[in-house]
C-alpha cells in the first residue's frame, strides 16, 4: 500500500528549506531493472517540490515495470512517461527517451527551473539543497553538458549510418555501409557526456528550435547521438 511505502522507506514528505521550496528540479530517471536500486535512488532524490519522469524500457519484464508503476502511483509529482521506447544501448531510441519525458515536462503544472537525467544505477553525492545551490552559484541560467570538438576517433560515429537490430534477443547497434550527409545547418558537432543539467529555456529551445529538430532527424541513424546532440546545441551561439 502507497501508506507503507511512504512510512517504510522513509520519504520525505515536506520540503526541508524555504530555499528549496521556491526552486524545484525535474529529474528523469530511464530504468530497465534492479527494482530495489532504482527505489534507493528515488528516495535520495526525492522532495515533494520537484517532479519526476520515469522511463521504463518497453522491453523490460511486466512484473518490472508492473511495480514501478505501482510505486510512481503513490506520488503525485511522479509520473511514467507517456510514450516508451525499446531501448538499444548507443541507439538512438536512448535519446528518444529521455525528449519523450521532455515533452512531458514542459507540459507539467510544476514550475521547475533545471532537469537533470539519470539512469538507475545512479545515485546522488549531494543533497538537493546543495545541488541548487550550486546551480544558482555557478550556473545561474547556464546548461551542465561538457564537451569537446568531436575527436578524429570518434568520427566513426557520425560518418556512417547506424541502425537497431535484435539478435537471438540482445539489442544492438550496427554500421552499414551508407555514407552519411554532413550535419544539418552546417552545424559543428560536439562529443561529450549524455548526461546533463538542463534550463527549462533550453529545453524549451530543443524541442522547438529548426535547428534542434533537424539535428535530432540528422542523427537517427548516428551511434551513441546522447553523446553528441545535447553538447552540440548548447554551443549553438546565443
Amino acid at each position: 500500500s502507497c501508506s507503507t511505502v511512504l512510512k517504510t522507506l522513509h520519504f520525505i514528505t515536506k520540503p526541508l528549506s524555504e530555499e528549496e521550496g521556491n526552486f524545484s528540479l525535474a529529474y528523469i530517471i530511464t530504468i530497465h531493472k534492479e527494482l530495489e536500486m532504482f527505489v534507493r535512488l528515488l528516495r535520495a532524490i526525492y522532495m515533494p517540490q520537484n517532479i519526476y519522469c520515469i522511463h521504463i524500457d518497453e522491453k523490460s519484464p511486466r512484473d518490472y515495470k508492473t511495480a514501478v508503476e505501482n510505486i510512481v502511483n503513490c506520488f503525485e509529482n511522479i509520473f511514467i512517461s507517456s510514450k516508451r521506447e525499446h531501448v538499444v544501448y548507443a541507439g538512438f531510441s536512448r535519446l528518444q527517451a529521455d525528449i519523450n519525458c521532455m515533452r512531458d515536462l514542459v507540459n507539467s503544472k510544476v514550475q521547475w527551473n533545471y532537469v537533470i537525467n539519470l539512469c538507475g544505477q545512479d545515485f546522488p553525492l549531494k543533497t538537493n539543497k546543495e545541488i541548487i545551490q550550486y546551480m544558482k552559484s555557478k550556473w545561474n541560467g547556464k546548461n551542465i553538458t561538457p564537451g569537446i570538438v568531436q575527436p578524429l576517433h570518434m568520427k566513426y560515429r557520425t560518418q556512417v549510418s547506424y541502425r537497431e537490430f535484435i539478435h537471438s534477443g540482445v539489442p544492438y547497434v550496427y554500421p552499414s555501409k551508407t555514407r552519411k550527409a554532413k550535419p544539418p545547418h552546417n552545424l559543428t558537432i560536439y562529443f561529450g557526456s549524455a548526461y546533463y543539467i538542463l534550463s527549462k529555456d533550453f529545453v524549451q529551445f530543443t524541442l522547438s528550435d529548426p535547428r534542434a529538430k533537424a539535428l535530432l532527424e540528422w542523427s537517427r541513424d548516428t551511434y551513441s547521438p546522447d553523446e553528441h546532440y545535447w553538447v552540440t546545441l548548447n554551443r549553438l551561439p546565443g
